[in-house]
């Protein structure tokens, strides 16, 4: 039993550390901010954190290994929806949910500064794209062969774009202003079949 208390209470302070570097990192950038400043964030010494994590950029990269877990997660609760272009664009907008958090910009600045200088990072990065584009693609890929998206689309390359549209949600964010309405509408409209496909008319149709 108490091993299994102290590996409890280990996630718990490794979840803590993680989540107050993240917004650090994001106020005060990667190189400004110190170890001592996130052990001081949690109420921890600086030698607790080196137990948690090796040194200052393996905190980093914990910041983005969060997301692995909860992408399969996003992905798996979508796998078998009903109507696919609905599922995309919830799925969209949970993945756009936390580009209203005022650190969400800088923290991505700061990955895009980072990534050229920590290979590790990237493989994480790239790992959880990879989850994310590969559960979009198959819903997409469904919502062509129930006719409900433009089959002229490369179900991969859809949602790839889909993806960079969602960045952009990030490194535009504005915290007064919520991004959901305006990216649903481009997503939908992307994906929605050409009048030529469908019989219909190129009419002022906003679905």
């Amino acid at each position: 039993m108490a091993r299994t208390v102290d590996a409890e209470q280990a996630a718990r302070r490794r979840e803590a550390i993680t989540l107050a570097a993240a917004r650090l990192f994001a106020t005060q950038g990667f190189e400004q901010t110190t170890v001592a400043d996130i052990a001081r964030s949690v109420d921890l010494s600086a030698g607790s954190v080196f137990y948690y994590f090796p040194d200052k950029r393996a905190v980093f990269r914990a910041v983005f290994e969060r997301d692995l877990p909860l992408s399969r997660e996003l992905v798996a609760r979508f796998a078998d929806a009903e109507r696919p272009v609905a599922a995309v664009l919830e799925f969209v907008a949970e993945l756009a949910a936390d580009a209203r958090d005022p650190s969400a910009s800088g923290l991505l600045v700061e990955l895009l500064r980072q990534a050229g200088r920590d290979p590790e990072l990237v493989a994480v990065v790239t790992r959880n794209a990879r989850i994310v584009r590969e559960g979009l693609a198959g819903l997409i890929a469904r919502g062509i062969a129930d006719g409900a998206v433009d089959a002229a689309l490369d179900p991969d390359e859809a949602a790839a774009w889909i993806q960079t549209i969602v960045d952009a949600v990030y490194l535009n964010a504005d915290p007064a202003r919520d991004p959901a309405p305006a990216l649903r509408r481009t997503v939908e409209r992307y994906l929605r079949p050409r009048p030529e496909d469908t019989g219909g008319s190129d009419g002022n149709e906003d679905g």
